[in-house]
């Protein structure tokens, strides 16, 4: 029977003293995907950083909740090339991790024709490039994230009442963005690939007056299917990705705009919560095209 690695970390792997409070996510989706594998694989919840020729056993190795990357990621990239070295079907493939690793990517769709939301795209940004925004976009609210980052952490919002205090900075590569305000009225749209095919979708909505939509913010989620331009202009996404054959799994997110489009936030293909709660069939289809994967390694 073929053995399967769920690729995790301390901050989400059960039973870990540094379980994070919404490692939640990770007992859902790896009970939904055992379930569609029961009597035909194994799953096993491992850490990403266990020693190679512990993970190189496997025959499969599925990027779960390795949340931690972002701050390792070199070291994260390295291992998955290492793993594929060694024989092991990495989903997604290390040159998918790549090319999502830099938010950078969002920029290349938009070049394909994604419909976009305006960014600039500082080296590291601080209060003088926020107060720029303001002006380059014509807006009185920015969001600014890191280009290497997950789940909202270390984003901030800012406003021209509100601007950002003394000494503020990220010194790192950032990305400023207008904020939405559809983001808080309608709320994010996610639509779930499963083998480059639409598994379900689901409109994710912030609680308590914030913005952001994760449940570590108290975010809630509402399954939905999408109205059929919607669900066309998030297919025109998954067929902009720049890869030979589409990657095991994908989550496009996206936004309303002014004028009624959606535009994309990000097209998540390294470690994205693909929300099984809100797709009944979803662990089955994940496990059929593991093993088809697999098969057709064999």
């Amino acid at each position: 029977m073929p053995r399967i690695a769920f690729l995790a970390c301390p901050a989400t792997l059960p039973g870990s003293p540094t379980r994070r409070p919404d490692a939640f996510e990770h007992d859902l989706l790896f009970d939904a995907i055992a379930a569609g594998l029961a009597g035909r694989a194994e799953l096993v919840g491992t850490d990403w950083r266990a020693p190679l020729d512990e993970l190189a056993r496997f025959d499969l190795a599925y990027l779960g909740t390795p949340w931690d990357y972002t701050e390792a990621k070199d070291e994260f990239l390295e291992r998955l090339a290492a793993l594929e070295g060694a024989g092991v079907v990495v989903c997604n493939p290390v040159e998918v991790i790549r090319w999502n690793s830099d938010k950078l990517y969002l920029r290349e769709l938009e070049q394909r024709g994604a419909v976009s939301i305006p960014t600039l795209w500082p080296e590291c940004a601080g209060a003088a490039e926020v107060q720029a925004a303001f002006d380059h976009f014509g807006c009185d609210r920015v969001v600014v994230k890191r280009r290497v980052g997950a789940g909202a952490i270390g984003q901030d919002s800012f406003s021209r009442d509100n601007p950002p205090p003394a000494g503020w900075r990220i010194d790192q590569p950032a990305m400023i963005q207008p904020f939405l305000g559809a983001i808080q009225s309608e709320g994010e749209h996610s639509f779930i690939f499963v083998d480059g095919r639409f598994s379900h979708g689901l409109i994710k909505q912030a609680t308590g007056g914030d913005y952001r939509i994760q449940s570590l913010y108290g975010g809630v989620e509402v399954a939905v299917e999408p109205a059929a331009p919607d669900r066309a202009a998030a297919e025109a996404v998954m067929a902009m990705l720049p890869f030979a054959s589409p990657p095991l799994y994908a989550r496009i997110d996206m936004v309303r705009l002014a004028d009624g489009r959606l535009a994309v936030i990000e097209a998540e293909v390294i470690e994205p919560y693909l929300y099984p709660e809100q797709g009944p069939e979803f662990g089955g289809r994940m496990a059929d095209a593991m093993l088809e994967r697999l098969a057709k390694r064999d």
